[in-house]
This record gives structure tokens, sequence and C-alpha cells, in this order.
């Protein structure tokens, strides 16, 4: 009876809202009431939360009463992108009929669903990363994945196995990712619960409709043009997007061109593990700087977001690598040519972003215009290209679109002056529509003919004061005071009487009236009409400026590379088609920049082969740079397959099909699984997918358990990589001094340390590689040197000094208490005792002595005296 009664009282709005927010249940509603969006009930909540705005009731008191929050509807670019980027899909209802037109409730329904991975608003857009849909199709043998740009255009697909997935979703790092809902548990079983995720109904990932939503929106009659024909799974993952975006009103999408397969064997392995471990372009440390900070010179966002995705795929083909060295070669000798490319490439605005403006008709006039400007930019880049001794840079020029009837019709129908909006008037330029550029003319010659009337009914009639003004109200009016009332000709019609004046209406002026007000109606008309006629007609260059985006993303990867290697002194990798990898005067990119002014970096040779030197088994004292040698090895081997030149003095080298490292402790306690256990997984991984081409890269294998397990896994692991029929290339950093007798039993293993100067008091880091194993870790030196208390310390030198004697032949450590190795009492006070005694008095410092370890002290004084 309750609800009954509620039901009753429901508002036609209320009733019309929720009707469409049953519609659309798990999103945000923004509801279009007049000038203001609201929402309501936990929306509201929700909404107010995290914009910061006024939480309000609506029908406080009755029965409907209910939470209400909202802003004004031209304020919605600021508002959406902070609710879409916390993670909220937003469906925006429009009302969908002017109010003025009807008796009855307006009209209303959603125009758009905003969603983390579908999201065409700039504010909500980063310029330089893509913004990726994702959608994964598990089935029993294998995974597919798509992942789309909306923003762009860029649509990609693929299929493996959980692993690859999992490189692969670090890599692209999507916005929003589709499941199907059955399998919502093993998503979060296989690739955790950080990511944002939408459950779609099982139906949709379906062969058949995904290959009929496929081939009706590229209108093609199969997807061998494409290249994924044989992709099942991945073509099924696709499908789930394309259907995504219709659900989520986004059905003008023409920019959606092309699929691209991501080719597995293309590029260069590199599992999740490394890419975390190398930072590459993200890190769990605050504030960190990866790889990406330090080389991305781009100047376009185009070029920006390319250059992620050649850093993420490494290219294995070495004439694909050998083509982008030349150009950067180019491009370093003939620094005007780089100067003129880069002047060019500033001016280019984001040209594939643009495309999906044009496609979808939420292009502005005046980004119009920047396209137009971009275009008239690539003309001389191209002429540029073409006059190019390289070939390469001369197949950019010749591909190169001028878009020559494009840019001329922008020139001509878009008003040199646009706004940033088509209703803010004059977007047009004149001598586009005689009837438009008339009805200008009266809109802005109409003061002017009002002024002509004035002092013509004013000379006529004598009256001198007389004026012609207007309001909302009585539209135009002529307005005369109560003195010259009896000077008012008979046929002026009389509308309004005031205390001093009288107020009268004209045929002429009333006519006049009608022509102007009807003229401002119908500019705003007839310019929206024009306008949306010729954003159509632009739709048909999207492919031509799609590609032109392209190929300058292309130029300013690689004049970014060579602005790079110009300001950092790199060189040119030479490759070749050995197993070899040789690196002189090698540097860490990111560290080096990092560095102070005055400090210059320690540089370090590499050499590693398949044969005589295929592992280097680095020792050394903990912060001597171990880990940073490897790390730059990997990073040195990175650039040189993406194209770029490298931090060292010379580099030779055959192409590296695969990167594995073990780098730092990746603690995975959250999953239930320790660091060892974490530790034994990625290694696994390892040695489970090593060839030839591999380079192997371990840091401190076997420290998360005891020392001589440890000590053991570490030895068999080397040994497994030695006798390997792939003998992988092997930079192995330990602190297990034992390792170093490896190069007895193995001819391919050779030691090396990380070297360091012995002071009095201190070590001196050198943190240069040099041949030959090292016996001392000096880690209490490190803990002296992090802060340890005084008193820590001097009890682990002592420790030191006890185990160096106990250390029994057959390796194994037995730590006698204290009191036993000095074996006193307190009836037996002789020499050594006083002689101890002395030596801890002597080294406490009494003015920094806290009083928790004043007691400590005094307590293992007492101690040793008893």
């Amino acid at each position: 009876m309750a609800a009954k009664e509620k039901a009753t009282k429901e508002t036609p709005l209320m009733k019309q809202y929720n009707e469409i927010k049953a519609k659309y249940p798990d999103a945000c509603l923004l509801f279009r009431v007049g000038d203001f969006y609201e929402t309501f009930g936990e929306d509201a909540i929700r909404t107010a939360q995290i914009l910061g705005i006024t939480l309000t009731k609506r029908g406080a008191g009755s029965s409907s009463e209910t939470e209400l929050a909202g802003f004004p509807h031209h304020s919605i670019n600021v508002y959406l992108p902070k609710l879409v980027k916390a993670g909220l899909r937003v469906a925006i209802c429009d009302q969908l009929e002017d109010p003025k037109m009807t008796k009855t409730i307006v009209k209303r329904g959603v125009t758009e669903l905003v969603t983390p991975g579908v999201a065409l608003n700039d504010e909500v857009l980063q310029s330089k990363s893509n913004n990726f849909l994702c959608a994964i199709h598990f089935t029993k043998k294998a995974l597919g994945i798509a992942f789309l740009d909306v923003s762009t255009g860029e649509f990609f697909t693929s299929e493996g196995d959980a692993e690859y997935m999992d490189k692969l979703l670090q890599n692209f790092n999507p916005s929003e990712i589709l499941v199907q809902k059955s399998n919502k548990v093993t998503f979060q079983q296989e690739f955790g619960s950080a990511y944002n995720l939408f459950f779609l109904d099982d139906w949709v990932f379906k062969e058949d409709f995904a290959f009929e939503s496929l081939t009706k929106h590229f209108q093609t009659n199969s997807l061998k043009g494409f290249g994924i024909e044989d992709l099942t799974d991945g073509i099924i993952a696709c499908g789930a997007v394309l259907h995504y975006l219709s659900e989520t009103q986004h059905t003008r999408i023409k920019h959606i061109s092309n699929i691209q397969r991501i080719a597995e064997d293309a590029y260069v392995w590199m599992d999740r593990f490394t890419i975390r471990n190398l930072e590459l372009y993200q890190s769990s440390n605050f504030n960190a700087i990866t790889l990406l900070d330090v080389i991305d010179k781009t100047l376009s966002p185009m070029g920006g977001r390319l250059l992620k995705r050649w850093l993420a795929l490494p290219l294995k083909k070495k004439k694909s690598i050998v083509e982008r060295h030349e150009i950067v070669e180019l491009l370093t000798q003939k620094q005007d040519t780089l100067a003129f490319f880069q002047g060019q490439i500033k001016k280019i605005s984001d040209l594939e972003r643009l495309t999906s403006k044009i496609a979808t008709g939420k292009v502005s006039p005046r980004e119009l215009l920047f396209l137009k400007e971009s275009l008239d930019a690539i003309i001389p880049l191209k002429e540029q290209a073409l006059k190019s001794k390289n070939d390469s840079l001369k197949i950019i020029g010749d591909q190169l679109h001028d878009c020559g009837l494009l840019r001329e019709r922008i020139a001509q129908t878009i008003h040199p002056d646009a706004p940033v909006a088509i209703n803010k008037g004059n977007a047009i330029a004149f001598g586009i529509n005689e009837e438009l550029d008339e009805l200008r003319n009266i809109s802005s010659t109409g003061k002017s003919y009002l002024d002509e009337m004035e002092q013509r009914e004013s000379q006529n009639t004598g009256i001198p004061s007389l004026k012609i003004a207007f309001n909302n109200v009585f539209g135009y009016y002529i307005e005369v005071r109560n003195t010259h009332k009896d000077k008012v000709p008979a046929e002026w019609i009389r509308k309004q009487t005031l205390v001093n004046a009288e107020r009268y209406i004209t045929e002429e002026l009333k006519a006049y009236e009608n022509k102007i007000l009807g003229a401002e109606e119908k500019i705003s008309q007839l310019e929206g009409q024009i306008y949306d006629e010729f954003v159509q007609w632009c739709g048909q260059y999207i492919q031509p400026v799609q590609l032109n985006a392209h190929l300058v993303a292309q130029l300013d990867c690689l004049s970014s590379f060579a602005q790079l290697a110009l300001e950092n002194n790199y060189v040119r990798p030479v490759l070749d088609d050995s197993y070899d990898l040789e690196i002189k005067d090698g540097r860490h990119p990111v560290i080096e920049k990092q560095l102070p002014f005055d400090k210059p970096y320690i540089t370090n040779d590499v050499f590693l082969n398949n044969s005589t030197q295929q592992i280097i088994m680095i020792t050394g004292p903990n912060m001597s740079g171990k880990s940073a040698i490897l790390r730059q090895t990997a990073l040195i081997v990175l650039l040189a397959q993406m194209g770029c030149f490298v931090p060292a003095a010379a580099v030779r080298m055959g192409v590296v099909d695969k990167i594995f490292t073990r780098v730092g402790a990746s603690d995975n306690i959250s999953m239930g699984e320790s660091t060892f256990m974490v530790e034994m997984n990625e290694t696994a991984s390892i040695l489970n997918n090593i060839s030839d081409r591999s380079l192997v890269l371990l840091d401190e294998i076997g420290r998360g358990t005891s020392t001589y397990d440890g000590i053991s896994i570490a030895w068999a692991i080397a040994e497994f990589l030695h006798q390997h029929p792939s003998k992988p290339k092997t930079l192995f950093a330990t602190h297990y001094h034992e390792l170093n007798d490896m190069q007895e039993h193995f001819e391919g293993v050779k030691n090396y340390n990380v070297s360091v100067k012995e002071l009095k008091d201190n070590v001196l880091f050198i943190r240069k590689l040099i041949p030959g194993g090292s016996a001392h870790s000096f880690g209490i030196h490190v803990a002296k040197m992090a802060g340890m208390p005084q008193i820590v310390v001097n009890r682990a030198q002592k420790m030191l000094k006890q185990l160096e004697k106990t250390h029994h032949k057959d390796g194994d450590v037995q730590l006698k208490p204290v009191e036993q190795d000095l074996q006193l009492s307190i009836f037996n006070i002789d020499d050594p005792l006083l002689s101890s005694l002395k030596d801890e008095l002597s080294v406490i410092d009494i003015n920094t002595l806290t009083p928790v370890e004043a007691l400590m002290k005094l307590h293992e004084l007492k101690k040793m005296i008893q």
C-alpha cells in the first residue's frame, strides 16, 4: 500500500528520470533540467563527493524525498572528466526538443555514455597517452584480446596464453576492460583486481556475432585484408569492443578504419617482470623517473603515443631497425634538416584525435582551422623528405597526403575568427551562402536602421525627446514623454503607459522587429545546417589524415631519437648477424641524468657471447652498482632495437629476441606468496623460455632463503644456463662469493667484480667492472652509511669476526654464544675481559647516547662480566 501511495506522488519529471535510469542502472545519470545537469539518489551522493558540490534534497519532508546534486550545463567539460577519472560510467541525458515547443514534459534521452575506456573529451584524455578500451575473451586453449582507442581510431588485436596477455595489459595499460560475466573470477585470478572492469553477457562473446559486427562496420566480406582471419579468439574480443561502443551510444565511428595484428614474433619478448623491473614507462616508486621520461623528446601528441608503443614493442627484424638507425644518423649529421622537421612538427595539432572528432561530429569550427594549419605544415615536411637521399625518408615523403582540396575548402568555408563552438555564431565565412550573408547584413545593420528611423520620426512629428528602445516584454517601441503626447500621430498604437511617458509601436517598427529577431534565429539554424554538412563532407578525408598522422608520428619519434643523441652523446649501435653483445663505456640512461652536474657517470664495458664468455658472474660490495650494470645492459639493447642511438662509446651486437630480468625484490605477499616464492616463479619462467638470442639478467638469485639453500639454487641455475643448448647470454650478479668457483669448472663462465678501494676507516666505491672475483660484501659498512646506530654496527663487526673464526672446512657455520666464546666468569676477571671492556667503552659517545641505548649498553657490559 505504501509503495502504491509513493508511486502516486511521483512527479512526471521523476517518473521520466526513473524510466531512463532503469536502462542504465550501473551508470551515473546526468539528467538535463533547464540549464542544469541534475543527479538524484545514490548518484547525487557520489557526484557531490567526487566533485565537491553541495548535496541537497528534492521534495524534502515528503514521501518522495531524494538526494539532489547538480551543476550548470555549460560546466560539463569541467565536471565530466572528474567523474570519469574517478572510475564512473556517466550517462548524459539531454533534452531532445525545445521546451518552448511543447506544453507537456520535455522529451529526454541518453545521447552519450562516457566510460573510462570510451571518452572523447579533451579534459579526460592525456595528449601523449592512449586511452585504450580492452576486451578479453577466455577459452580453454588461449585468450583473445582487443585494444581500441576510440579517441584516435587505433584498433589492435592478438591472442596467446595468460602470460602474454598480462604483458600486453602492462604495455597498453587500458582504462577499462570488458570481460564475460562468467569469467569474472578467472580474470581476477590471472590478472589481479587493479583494473577497471565491466562485465558483458556471455552471448556477446560469440564468433558469428563478432564476425558480423566487424565485417558490417568495415564493409568487407572477410577479415583477410587485416591479416587477422586466423585469430578467432582475437576477432571475438574485437566484436565485444564494437558491441560496447554501440551500447554506449557511440555509433559514428567511421574513423575506426583498420585493425592491426600485434605480431608476437615481430617484437622483442619481455615478460611482465622485465617491463616492471626496468621501469620503462611506469614505476611503483613515488616520483621515480622512467626511461620514457628521459628519452621522450617528441613534439606532437601522436609522436608521444607512438614512442611509448615503440618502447613497449622493440623490433626484432634487423632490416627495420637499421632503417630507423639510418634516419637518426642522417638527422644527427644534418642538424638543419632536424631543426626544420622539428619546427614543422611543432605546428601540427593532434591529427588522430581531430579525425575522431570529425567522425563523431564533435569537432569545433576552431579545431577545423587547426586541422587546416596542421595540413599546411605537412606540405614543407613532404617536400623536405622527398629531397632526402635516404630511401626510407623518401617513402615517408611520398606517402604524406597534401589533402589540397580539404585545406582549400576549410579556408573557404570556416570564418578565420571562428569560435570554439558552432552555437557561438560567426563560424561560417562570408560568401558561402547568400541567404546567410543577407541575414547577417540585416542583423548587423539593424542598429543603424533604427537610429535613422528615430531621427526621421522625430523630425516628422516635432518630438525632440522621442526615442526607440527594446525590452523582452514588448520588443521594440517608441517612447514619448507626456509633454509631447499631443503630437503623436493617430496611426501609432499605444502599448504601455508610464508615469511620465507613453510607449507606442508602428507597423514599420513591428515589421522590422520581426525581421531582426527572425534573422538571429535563422542565422543560428542556417549556420548549424551548413556546418554539419561541411563536417560530413570532411569525413571522406579521415583515412588520408590518419595516414599523415602516423607518418608525422614516425618522423617525430626519429627526430626525438636524434635530439636525444645530440644532447646526451649517444652513438649508433652496429648490428650484425653474430650472437655477440659488446658494449664499450656503457652508461645507464636514467641514472646519468640524475647525477649532480659535476659528477661524471662511471662507464663500464660488457662483452657476452654464446661460447667463451656466455655468463659473467658479477660479485662486489652492496651499493657498488651491480644492479645498475645489469639494468643499463638491458636498456642499451632495448634502445638499440627500438631504432634509437645508445648511451655508450660503441656498441656491436647481434639482434636479441628476448630480454629476461630478475632484478630486485618484488614481494607478492598480498596474493599469498613470499618473496622467495615470487623470485622462484619469475626465475622458472625465464629458464622455461630461453633461446639462443636471449639476454638474461639475474640479480641476487637465492637471497630469499637460507644462505646455503641460496648458494645451491644460484649455482644450479647458473649451471643450467651454461649447459642449456641455447647458451643464452647472461649477467649474473650475486653476493655469494662461492659462485666464483664456477669459473674453474665451466668454460663459458667468467668472474668479474665491481671494484672498491679500501681506506683506513672507509670504503670508496669505484663502480668499475673488472675481471676477477670479490671476497667481501662490505655490508656492515653500508649499514653504517645508512645511519645504523653505532652500537649495532659494532656488534655486527664482532659477530662477523666470530663467524669468520668458526667457519669450518665443511662450510658449516656454528655461532657460539658470546659467553661461551670468552670463557669468562665473575670469579675470573683477567686481562681479556678488561681488554674487551676497554674496547667497548672506548667507542661509546656519551653525548649522542640515548637513554635506551645506554641501558642496552649497560646490560651488554653486565653480561660480559657475569
